[in-house]
Protein backbone atom coordinates (compact mmCIF):
# COMPACT_ATOMS: atom_id res chain seq x y z
CA UNK A 1 0.00 0.00 0.00
CA UNK A 2 1.90 3.35 -1.35
CA UNK A 3 2.03 6.52 1.01
CA UNK A 4 0.97 9.36 -0.93
CA UNK A 5 3.06 12.47 -0.38
CA UNK A 6 -0.22 15.10 -0.57
CA UNK A 7 1.89 17.17 2.40
CA UNK A 8 5.64 18.41 2.72
CA UNK A 9 5.70 16.69 5.63
CA UNK A 10 9.37 15.60 5.84
CA UNK A 11 8.41 12.15 6.97
CA UNK A 12 7.70 11.17 3.73
CA UNK A 13 11.23 11.94 2.76
CA UNK A 14 12.83 10.17 5.20
CA UNK A 15 10.52 7.11 4.68
CA UNK A 16 11.29 7.16 0.65
CA UNK A 17 15.23 7.58 1.54
CA UNK A 18 14.41 4.10 3.18
CA UNK A 19 13.55 2.33 0.50
CA UNK A 20 9.40 3.05 1.16
CA UNK A 21 7.22 3.29 -1.97
CA UNK A 22 6.01 6.87 -1.62
CA UNK A 23 3.83 8.40 -4.40
CA UNK A 24 3.28 11.83 -5.21
CA UNK A 25 -0.12 13.28 -5.84
CA UNK A 26 -0.03 13.81 -9.49
CA UNK A 27 0.88 10.25 -10.21
CA UNK A 28 -1.58 8.78 -7.05
CA UNK A 29 -4.34 10.32 -9.49
CA UNK A 30 -3.21 8.24 -12.46
CA UNK A 31 -3.86 5.29 -10.63
CA UNK A 32 -6.45 2.66 -10.50
CA UNK A 33 -6.40 2.13 -6.79
CA UNK A 34 -8.60 3.37 -4.31
CA UNK A 35 -7.75 5.37 -1.33
CA UNK A 36 -8.06 5.38 2.07
CA UNK A 37 -7.79 8.04 5.18
CA UNK A 38 -6.09 7.56 8.32
CA UNK A 39 -5.16 9.55 10.52
CA UNK A 40 -2.78 9.33 13.31
CA UNK A 41 -3.60 11.55 16.56
CA UNK A 42 -0.01 12.21 17.68
CA UNK A 43 0.49 12.96 21.31
CA UNK A 44 3.60 11.91 22.17
CA UNK A 45 6.63 14.46 23.49
CA UNK A 46 8.24 16.40 21.49
CA UNK A 47 11.55 14.54 21.46
CA UNK A 48 9.39 11.68 20.17
CA UNK A 49 7.14 13.47 18.27
CA UNK A 50 8.23 12.75 14.40
CA UNK A 51 10.06 9.47 15.07
CA UNK A 52 6.56 8.31 16.17
CA UNK A 53 5.26 9.82 12.72
CA UNK A 54 7.59 7.46 10.85
CA UNK A 55 7.22 4.34 12.62
CA UNK A 56 3.52 5.01 12.27
CA UNK A 57 3.20 5.77 8.61
CA UNK A 58 6.05 3.00 8.12
CA UNK A 59 4.10 0.16 9.35
CA UNK A 60 0.50 1.68 7.34
CA UNK A 61 2.73 2.26 4.23
CA UNK A 62 4.13 -1.32 4.26
CA UNK A 63 1.14 -3.11 4.16
CA UNK A 64 -0.45 -5.14 0.77
CA UNK A 65 -0.75 -2.32 -2.15
CA UNK A 66 -4.55 -2.46 -2.56
CA UNK A 67 -5.07 1.17 -1.55
CA UNK A 68 -3.03 4.78 -1.79
CA UNK A 69 -2.96 6.06 2.10
CA UNK A 70 -3.44 9.62 2.84
CA UNK A 71 -1.85 9.84 6.63
CA UNK A 72 -3.37 12.90 8.45
CA UNK A 73 -1.40 13.68 11.63
CA UNK A 74 -2.97 15.50 14.12
CA UNK A 75 -2.35 16.83 17.98
CA UNK A 76 -4.10 18.16 20.29
CA UNK A 77 -3.83 22.17 21.43
CA UNK A 78 -3.60 20.87 25.58
CA UNK A 79 -0.64 19.13 25.27
CA UNK A 80 2.35 20.88 26.03
CA UNK A 81 4.83 21.75 23.56
CA UNK A 82 7.95 23.49 22.89
CA UNK A 83 8.62 26.21 20.09
CA UNK A 84 10.46 24.07 17.66
CA UNK A 85 7.36 21.16 18.31
CA UNK A 86 4.98 23.71 17.67
CA UNK A 87 5.97 25.21 14.47
CA UNK A 88 6.47 21.49 13.01
CA UNK A 89 2.24 21.19 13.96
CA UNK A 90 1.60 24.41 12.65
CA UNK A 91 2.90 23.47 9.34
CA UNK A 92 2.24 19.99 8.88
CA UNK A 93 -0.56 18.76 10.83
CA UNK A 94 -4.09 19.23 10.25
CA UNK A 95 -6.94 20.73 12.33
CA UNK A 96 -9.33 18.00 13.85
CA UNK A 97 -11.85 20.00 12.98
CA UNK A 98 -11.39 19.84 9.30
CA UNK A 99 -10.70 15.93 9.32
CA UNK A 100 -14.46 15.82 11.33
CA UNK A 101 -15.88 17.48 8.59
CA UNK A 102 -13.76 15.12 5.57
CA UNK A 103 -14.25 11.98 7.75
CA UNK A 104 -11.65 9.37 7.75
CA UNK A 105 -11.52 5.36 7.26
CA UNK A 106 -9.53 4.43 10.28
CA UNK A 107 -7.93 6.22 13.10
CA UNK A 108 -4.46 5.27 15.11
CA UNK A 109 -3.95 7.15 18.82
CA UNK A 110 -0.62 6.91 19.67
CA UNK A 111 0.42 7.00 23.66
CA UNK A 112 0.75 10.51 25.89
CA UNK A 113 2.96 11.82 28.76
CA UNK A 114 1.05 12.22 31.62
CA UNK A 115 1.64 13.94 34.66
CA UNK A 116 -1.40 12.76 36.89
CA UNK A 117 -2.29 9.80 38.55
CA UNK A 118 -5.58 10.19 37.41
CA UNK A 119 -5.83 10.88 33.60
CA UNK A 120 -8.93 12.78 34.10
CA UNK A 121 -6.88 15.39 35.35
CA UNK A 122 -4.48 15.55 32.31
CA UNK A 123 -5.30 19.04 30.52
CA UNK A 124 -5.88 17.22 27.29
CA UNK A 125 -8.52 14.34 28.63
CA UNK A 126 -11.68 16.31 27.52
CA UNK A 127 -10.27 17.01 23.76
CA UNK A 128 -9.29 13.02 23.79
CA UNK A 129 -12.48 12.17 24.56
CA UNK A 130 -14.07 14.05 22.29
CA UNK A 131 -11.86 12.75 19.59
CA UNK A 132 -12.48 9.18 20.28
CA UNK A 133 -16.31 9.85 20.55
CA UNK A 134 -16.88 10.96 17.51
CA UNK A 135 -14.42 8.16 15.93
CA UNK A 136 -16.08 5.38 17.26
CA UNK A 137 -19.68 7.05 15.43
CA UNK A 138 -18.08 7.82 12.18
CA UNK A 139 -14.73 6.06 11.86
CA UNK A 140 -14.25 2.28 10.56
CA UNK A 141 -11.60 1.18 13.05
CA UNK A 142 -9.34 3.12 15.72
CA UNK A 143 -6.12 1.86 16.58
CA UNK A 144 -5.30 2.81 20.68
CA UNK A 145 -1.55 2.32 21.49
CA UNK A 146 -0.13 1.94 25.09
CA UNK A 147 -1.57 4.77 26.73
CA UNK A 148 -4.41 5.57 24.84
CA UNK A 149 -5.49 1.86 25.17
CA UNK A 150 -5.38 2.84 29.31
CA UNK A 151 -7.28 5.71 28.51
CA UNK A 152 -9.89 4.42 26.50
CA UNK A 153 -10.82 1.75 29.08
CA UNK A 154 -10.93 3.68 31.34
CA UNK A 155 -13.83 6.72 30.07
CA UNK A 156 -15.64 3.81 28.07
CA UNK A 157 -15.47 1.23 30.43
CA UNK A 158 -14.67 2.60 33.63
CA UNK A 159 -11.40 0.13 33.62
CA UNK A 160 -8.60 1.77 35.20
CA UNK A 161 -5.27 0.94 34.51
CA UNK A 162 -3.11 -0.78 37.13
CA UNK A 163 0.46 -0.11 38.78
CA UNK A 164 3.04 -2.57 37.85
CA UNK A 165 5.31 -3.65 40.65
CA UNK A 166 8.32 -2.14 38.30
CA UNK A 167 8.54 -1.06 34.82
CA UNK A 168 7.86 -3.30 32.09
CA UNK A 169 10.46 -2.57 30.18
CA UNK A 170 12.23 -4.85 26.84
CA UNK A 171 11.45 -6.88 23.93
CA UNK A 172 8.64 -10.09 25.51
CA UNK A 173 7.34 -13.39 23.43
CA UNK A 174 3.79 -13.32 23.03
CA UNK A 175 1.26 -16.11 21.72
CA UNK A 176 -1.92 -15.70 19.41
CA UNK A 177 -4.74 -16.78 21.69
CA UNK A 178 -7.78 -16.63 18.62
CA UNK A 179 -5.88 -17.72 15.24
CA UNK A 180 -9.15 -17.40 13.51
CA UNK A 181 -9.32 -13.39 14.05
CA UNK A 182 -8.33 -11.53 11.29
CA UNK A 183 -6.23 -9.11 12.76
CA UNK A 184 -3.68 -12.19 13.39
CA UNK A 185 -4.55 -14.20 10.51
CA UNK A 186 -1.23 -15.59 8.95
CA UNK A 187 1.01 -13.92 11.89
CA UNK A 188 3.23 -15.52 13.65
CA UNK A 189 1.79 -17.73 16.20
CA UNK A 190 4.52 -16.81 18.83
CA UNK A 191 6.54 -13.59 18.30
CA UNK A 192 7.88 -10.20 20.29
CA UNK A 193 6.65 -7.10 20.49
CA UNK A 194 8.44 -4.14 22.68
CA UNK A 195 6.93 -2.72 26.36
CA UNK A 196 7.73 -0.02 28.08
CA UNK A 197 5.31 1.46 30.43
CA UNK A 198 4.80 1.46 34.26
CA UNK A 199 1.28 0.81 34.22
CA UNK A 200 -1.53 -2.37 32.91
CA UNK A 201 -4.45 -2.92 31.71
CA UNK A 202 -5.20 -6.85 32.68
CA UNK A 203 -6.97 -9.80 31.42
CA UNK A 204 -9.22 -9.55 33.71
CA UNK A 205 -10.34 -6.58 32.76
CA UNK A 206 -10.35 -6.70 29.42
CA UNK A 207 -12.85 -9.34 30.04
CA UNK A 208 -14.85 -8.12 31.95
CA UNK A 209 -16.24 -5.58 29.12
CA UNK A 210 -16.79 -8.25 26.74
CA UNK A 211 -13.82 -7.46 24.91
CA UNK A 212 -11.32 -10.35 23.13
CA UNK A 213 -7.78 -10.81 23.59
CA UNK A 214 -5.78 -11.68 20.56
CA UNK A 215 -2.32 -11.84 21.79
CA UNK A 216 -0.82 -12.04 25.34
CA UNK A 217 2.51 -13.12 27.18
CA UNK A 218 3.25 -14.82 30.17
CA UNK A 219 5.70 -12.19 31.17
CA UNK A 220 4.12 -8.66 29.70
CA UNK A 221 0.50 -9.68 29.85
CA UNK A 222 -2.03 -8.58 27.40
CA UNK A 223 -0.51 -7.00 24.31
CA UNK A 224 -3.42 -7.15 21.64
CA UNK A 225 -7.20 -7.21 21.77
CA UNK A 226 -10.51 -5.77 20.33
CA UNK A 227 -13.92 -4.28 21.35
CA UNK A 228 -16.71 -6.44 21.83
CA UNK A 229 -17.57 -5.75 18.03
CA UNK A 230 -14.61 -7.49 17.43
CA UNK A 231 -12.90 -4.52 15.69
CA UNK A 232 -14.50 -1.25 16.51
CA UNK A 233 -11.49 -0.61 18.55
CA UNK A 234 -8.19 -2.38 18.71
CA UNK A 235 -6.18 -2.09 21.68
CA UNK A 236 -2.33 -2.15 21.78
CA UNK A 237 -0.11 -2.16 25.21
CA UNK A 238 2.80 -2.99 23.45
CA UNK A 239 5.01 -0.98 21.14
CA UNK A 240 5.11 -3.27 17.10
CA UNK A 241 5.91 0.20 15.72
CA UNK A 242 8.95 0.84 17.57
CA UNK A 243 12.58 1.15 15.62
CA UNK A 244 15.26 -1.15 16.27
CA UNK A 245 17.28 1.24 18.57
CA UNK A 246 14.38 2.91 20.06
CA UNK A 247 14.38 0.97 23.22
CA UNK A 248 18.44 1.94 23.32
CA UNK A 249 17.44 5.38 22.67
CA UNK A 250 14.82 5.75 26.02
CA UNK A 251 17.77 3.85 28.02
CA UNK A 252 20.46 6.30 26.88
CA UNK A 253 17.94 9.03 28.02
CA UNK A 254 17.58 7.56 31.56
CA UNK A 255 21.02 7.01 31.84
CA UNK A 256 21.28 10.51 31.11
CA UNK A 257 18.98 11.44 33.48
CA UNK A 258 20.58 9.81 36.30
CA UNK A 259 24.16 11.16 35.41
CA UNK A 260 22.65 15.07 35.73
CA UNK A 261 20.49 13.85 38.82
CA UNK A 262 17.49 13.65 37.59
CA UNK A 263 17.17 10.54 38.60
CA UNK A 264 17.88 8.52 41.78
CA UNK A 265 18.54 4.91 40.86
CA UNK A 266 20.92 3.57 37.99
CA UNK A 267 18.67 2.36 35.07
CA UNK A 268 18.56 -1.51 34.81
CA UNK A 269 18.90 -2.62 31.00
CA UNK A 270 15.30 -3.15 29.04
CA UNK A 271 14.78 -7.43 29.12
CA UNK A 272 15.26 -10.02 26.23
CA UNK A 273 17.27 -6.76 24.12
CA UNK A 274 20.66 -6.92 23.99
CA UNK A 275 23.35 -9.22 23.26
CA UNK A 276 25.76 -10.67 26.48
CA UNK A 277 28.58 -8.47 24.56
CA UNK A 278 26.42 -5.42 24.41
CA UNK A 279 25.34 -5.92 28.31
CA UNK A 280 29.24 -6.20 28.89
CA UNK A 281 29.59 -2.58 26.72
CA UNK A 282 26.69 -1.01 29.22
CA UNK A 283 27.97 -2.25 32.33
CA UNK A 284 31.71 -1.12 31.53
CA UNK A 285 29.96 2.38 30.76
CA UNK A 286 27.62 1.99 34.01
CA UNK A 287 30.85 1.73 36.18
CA UNK A 288 32.38 5.30 34.30
CA UNK A 289 29.03 7.04 34.73
CA UNK A 290 29.53 6.37 38.57
CA UNK A 291 33.28 6.70 38.68
CA UNK A 292 33.05 10.30 36.40
CA UNK A 293 30.10 11.38 39.26
CA UNK A 294 31.73 10.86 42.25
CA UNK A 295 35.37 12.10 41.05
CA UNK A 296 33.68 15.25 39.53
CA UNK A 297 34.45 14.19 35.97
CA UNK A 298 32.35 14.96 32.57
CA UNK A 299 30.35 12.91 31.89
CA UNK A 300 31.38 10.19 29.34
CA UNK A 301 30.17 9.72 25.85
CA UNK A 302 27.44 7.20 25.74
CA UNK A 303 28.49 4.33 23.50
CA UNK A 304 25.07 3.99 21.54
CA UNK A 305 26.94 3.48 18.61
CA UNK A 306 29.07 0.24 19.59
CA UNK A 307 25.43 -1.42 20.84
CA UNK A 308 23.14 -0.28 18.06
CA UNK A 309 25.16 -2.15 15.43
CA UNK A 310 24.05 -5.72 16.95
CA UNK A 311 20.32 -5.15 18.17
CA UNK A 312 18.29 -7.20 16.39
CA UNK A 313 14.44 -6.37 15.46
CA UNK A 314 12.54 -9.52 16.21
CA UNK A 315 8.96 -7.73 16.21
CA UNK A 316 8.42 -5.22 13.09
CA UNK A 317 7.51 -8.13 10.69
CA UNK A 318 4.58 -9.42 12.47
CA UNK A 319 3.74 -5.94 13.40
CA UNK A 320 3.54 -5.30 10.32
CA UNK A 321 1.43 -7.94 9.54
CA UNK A 322 -1.44 -7.25 12.25
CA UNK A 323 -1.46 -3.58 10.83
CA UNK A 324 -1.99 -4.59 7.32
CA UNK A 325 -4.73 -7.22 8.66
CA UNK A 326 -6.54 -4.17 10.25
CA UNK A 327 -5.74 -2.01 7.10
CA UNK A 328 -7.27 -4.69 4.97
CA UNK A 329 -10.51 -4.72 7.36
CA UNK A 330 -10.95 -0.99 7.21
CA UNK A 331 -10.91 -1.12 3.42
CA UNK A 332 -13.00 -4.29 3.21
CA UNK A 333 -15.69 -2.38 6.08
CA UNK A 334 -15.76 1.27 4.88
CA UNK A 335 -17.81 3.04 2.53
CA UNK A 336 -16.11 5.45 -0.03
CA UNK A 337 -17.93 7.87 1.26
CA UNK A 338 -16.28 8.65 4.75
CA UNK A 339 -18.76 10.08 6.20
CA UNK A 340 -21.47 6.97 6.22
CA UNK A 341 -20.96 4.99 9.50
CA UNK A 342 -19.57 1.82 8.15
CA UNK A 343 -21.92 -0.15 10.57
CA UNK A 344 -24.75 0.92 8.11
CA UNK A 345 -26.06 -2.55 6.40
CA UNK A 346 -23.67 -4.63 8.77
CA UNK A 347 -24.63 -7.02 11.26
CA UNK A 348 -23.32 -5.54 14.23
CA UNK A 349 -23.34 -9.02 16.23
CA UNK A 350 -20.78 -9.96 13.87
CA UNK A 351 -18.88 -6.84 11.46
CA UNK A 352 -16.07 -9.26 9.93
CA UNK A 353 -18.68 -11.67 8.20
CA UNK A 354 -17.49 -14.22 10.72
CA UNK A 355 -19.22 -16.44 13.68
CA UNK A 356 -17.30 -16.55 16.54
CA UNK A 357 -17.26 -19.75 19.24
Amino acid sequence: MPLVNHTNLPTFARLREEGQVVLDPERALHQDIRELHIGLLNMMPDAALEATERQFFRLVGESNPIAQFYMHPFTLAELPRGAVAREHIAQYYEPFGRLREEGLDGLIITGANVTHPDFAQEAFWGPLVEVFDWAVENVTSTLCSCLATHAVMQFRYGQRRQRLPAKRWGVFPHRVMDPRHPLVYDVNTLFDVPHSRFNEITREQVEAEGAHVLAESAVAGVHLAVSEDRFRIVFLQGHPEYDTVSLLKEYKREVLRFAHGHRRDYPPVPENYLGLQEQAVLQEFAERILESRDRGRPIPEFPESLVSQRLDNTWHDTGEGVVGNWIGKVYQLTHSDRKIPFMEGVDPSDPLGLRFA
